[in-house]
């Protein structure tokens, strides 16, 4: 099997190559029109194929994938008839191996990654962040790659940017300004993002990628089907993840070049929801992904309502175009047509951009690349009717699949193991607990100088106190007793006399001896 049969034109079947699959491709037009049934076909043509495949089930009707179509159906009549009317001889109905996935593990596994894994830029896309905001997101993933700490959820984030703000005068000097503000900032857009369901998203175990790659039993091509109708819900969520899970196909996958069929084929349905109001710095990133992917073996394809929602540089890269009809009821409608005709080869034999709002449901301009690389003649194309049920299934149904498929229970209990948060909460209480400690020591030792400074001086007052009782002792020990005292009083009597006898009779002498000279 070398290619998908696709439908049927006045030029014979119209059939997309698989060795030229991974060359991306477009399905586009307006509501009602066909698009459902068109890439359900594509997705079993891949599936029979042997190449697995990634749909975003937007409205939920995709998961009929799932189970084969029946005859009591009220399509029935429809189906069989086109396939009649264009050859299909093998037509019959059947199901498709699938795996179901949900990133609120409601409808199917859950889907998680780690904010690391996400890296700053997707993540301040998902947060709506301005270029500031962005700078000290970017700041808190590099500090917390270089200390080693792993963000593996929200709450691993929240703890980053609380510990660079506490840090905010250290980091600022090294990598650049962090403002209170700027953090305060994103920690109110995480708020939003958490009542998105965000937090769901980020955690472990991360998805393993060749979950993806994988086929049954009998080398059919495994369908792996998102649930996204509660998805939708958060648009910005919805987009940021399909184009980090486009991001991580194109790191992790290795070169294949072009091989005989895709590795993997995504399907992104409601592709605006990726381009509005996105970036510049998204949109390159956007528009490199889709470029380079295609040589690890992936082809993306978009499904809009509008191909003019695609932007020209993504577009270009577009090669296999399927386009079912368009309305011209606007100027944006007309030129929307007038864009959607540009791109095809043109056929001599068809007006284009005519033909476009004249496609009846079920009809399609189809150009697809041809062996040798290039794009077939635009042809008015009647598609094929699908095998598998047109339809969702029911709740019972979608459980025992989900129960029943290759990948078990391994995605749906919930690890966490230690990371950026535990070990910042770790590292708080220890400095909160050596502060106590220097606090306590820092009292002790005050207590302990006061204590000791009392002491002193309760030593020097004693020794001041025995001082004064010593000097009080040796006055006391120096005063004479009694007797002595009366020793010392009878001595001094005793010397007054006999100092007044002396006074006398020398008085009496000198008075004697000057007189005596008077009256010689």
């Amino acid at each position: 099997m070398d290619s998908i049969f696709i439908g049927k034109s006045a030029n014979g079947p119209e059939a997309l190559n698989l060795k030229r699959a991974n060359r991306h491709g477009l399905i586009a037009g307006a509501t009602g029109t066909g698009k459902t049934v068109t890439l359900q076909g594509l997705v079993e043509g891949f599936s029979a194929a042997g190449v697995p495949s990634f749909v975003a089930d937007v409205k939920g009707d995709l998961s009929g994938l799932a189970m084969a179509g029946s005859p009591q159906t009220k399509t029935h009549e429809i189906f069989a008839g086109r396939a009649a009317e264009i050859g299909q001889t093998d037509w019959a109905y059947k199901d498709n191996p699938t795996q179901f996935w949900d990133l609120f593990g409601e409808q199917g596994h859950p889907i998680r990654t780690t904010v690391s894994e996400m890296g700053p830029l997707l993540l301040a896309r998902l947060m709506d962040l301005n270029e500031v905001q962005e700078g000290v997101l970017t700041i808190a993933f590099h500090v917390a790659d270089k200390d080693g700490l792993l963000m593996l959820d929200l709450d691993d984030l929240q703890a980053m940017l609380v510990h660079c703000g506490e840090r905010a005068e250290e980091l600022t000097l090294e990598y650049g300004n962090i403002s209170k503000q700027s953090v305060g900032s994103i920690q109110r857009s995480l708020l939003q993002l958490r009542s998105q369901g965000g937090e769901h998203f980020f955690g472990e175990p991360a998805l393993d990628l060749l979950d993806f790659i994988k086929t049954d039993d009998s080398g059919r091509g495994v369908v792996n089907i998102l649930a996204a109708d509660k998805l939708m819900a958060s648009p910005k969520l919805y987009s940021t993840f399909l184009l980090w899970l486009l991001s991580e196909l194109f790191e992790n996958f290795p070169e294949v070049g072009d091989a005989d069929k895709p590795k993997l084929v995504f399907f992104f349905d409601e592709a605006h929801l990726l381009f509005n109001d996105a970036p510049k710095a998204l949109l390159e990133k956007i528009e490199q992904v889709v470029r380079l992917i295609r040589s690890k073996g992936i082809g993306v394809y978009f499904i809009t309502q509008n191909p003019i929602d695609i932007p020209d540089t993504v577009a270009a890269q577009l090669n296999n175009r399927i386009q079912h009809k368009l309305n011209a009821f606007t100027p944006r409608d007309q030129q929307a047509v007038k864009s959607a005709a540009e791109t095809f080869r043109p056929n001599p034999d068809i007006d284009v951009a005519q033909v476009i709002t004249e496609l009846k449901i079920g009809e399609a301009l189809v150009s697809l690349l041809q062996p040798d690389g290039s794009p077939s003649i635009v042809q008015r194309t009647l598609i094929k009717a699908p095998a598998s049920r047109v339809g969702p299934l029911t709740p019972q149904e979608r459980g025992i699949m989900i129960q029943t498929d290759a990948i078990g229970d391994k995605y749906d209990d919930l690890i966490d193991r230690e990371s950026a948060e535990e070990i910042l909460v770790a590292k708080a209480a220890q400095a909160s607990a050596a502060a106590e400690e220097a606090k306590a020591q820092a009292v002790a030792e005050k207590e302990a100088a006061l204590a000791a400074k009392e002491k002193a001086k309760a030593d020097a007052a004693a020794a001041k106190e025995l001082a004064r009782q010593q000097a009080a002792a040796a006055r006391e020990a120096a005063k004479p007793s009694m007797a002595e005292k009366m020793v010392q009083s009878a001595a001094r009597s005793a010397a007054t006399s006999v100092g007044r006898q002396l006074a006398g009779s020398l008085g009496k002498s000198l008075v004697r001896g000057i007189l005596g000279s008077l009256f010689k």
